[in-house]
């Protein structure tokens, strides 16, 4: 897959990274928003990747929309539509992949770049890793909803009518990452952990990945019933006989995706 400003490597773990590589700081124009949606698509259908690690080339993740991009040209009948169309399809691209996918948080991710990082499924930040919406300092408004899946009723009014960045010591203090690291650990730890998610069915974890997608907003009674159809889905898999025999005998099981 040709890209411009996204990066793809897999290794032979079945692990693929991810790079917005859009300099000076992977500003979100409307090419990188475009191949974010082609790239995480394209994850989906891959046979080859079971879980990827999302993060940003240089020292920043995203900072957020173009202003340069947006301030180049008057804007055309449609534009605004077709704009909002491609960061809504990237971020949901991330959130729809089916593949699980590891936010390894190397730096700023201000405005989209914060729901980015709020689409993935799991955070990892190193201590220079920061969120924030600074909207309100640049005439623009956005990254509300995204922020809400992380950030508590205060903390977040506070960051949307300030432009508060939240570092990435207070991020795990918050509980809103798994780790906060040194910069230099930042990607083995994510690909420690991609690793031990590769090791497990193809199978649960796409299911396990569509079903917490699907509860997120369901009511209690309603959630835990789609689970349990979950449960009876992933049943009938060869992988899930496997990894019950394999339980049974107190021996690692060997996953075939089926």
């Amino acid at each position: 897959m040709n890209t411009q400003v996204v990066t793809l490597e897999v290794n032979k773990n079945g692990v693929a990274i991810v790079s917005l590589a859009n300099p000076p700081v992977n500003a979100h124009s409307q090419l990188l928003l475009t191949e974010v949606a082609w790239t995480f698509d394209t994850i989906s259908d891959r046979e080859d990747i079971k879980v990827a690690i999302l993060t940003g080339a240089g020292k920043c993740f995203c900072a957020g929309a173009d202003i340069k991009e947006r301030m180049a040209t008057e804007p055309e009948p449609g534009d605004h539509w077709q704009n909002s169309r491609r960061a809504r399809e990237a971020y949901h691209s991330i959130m729809e992949c089916q593949k699980p996918v590891i936010a390894a948080l190397n730096g700023p991710a201000l405005g989209g770049g914060l729901a980015l990082v709020a689409s993935c499924d799991i955070l990892i930040a190193s201590e220079l890793g920061c969120l924030g919406l600074p909207e309100i300092n640049v005439g623009l408004l956005g990254g509300g909803r995204h922020a809400q899946r992380l950030f508590s009723h205060s903390r977040l009014r506070r960051m949307m009518l300030t432009g508060l960045r939240v570092f990435g010591p207070e991020l795990y203090r918050l509980g809103i990452v798994e780790q906060c690291v040194p910069p230099g650990e930042l990607m083995e730890t994510a690909l420690d952990l991609a690793r031990e998610i590769a090791q497990k069915s193809p199978v649960a974890i796409k299911l396990a990945k569509q079903g917490l997608n699907q509860i997120e907003e369901m009511s209690l009674r309603d959630g835990y019933r789609f689970e349990q159809n979950m449960t009876a889905e992933v049943r009938k898999s060869a992988d899930s006989k496997e990894a019950m025999q394999a339980f049974i005998e107190k021996r690692k099981p060997v996953f075939t995706g089926n």
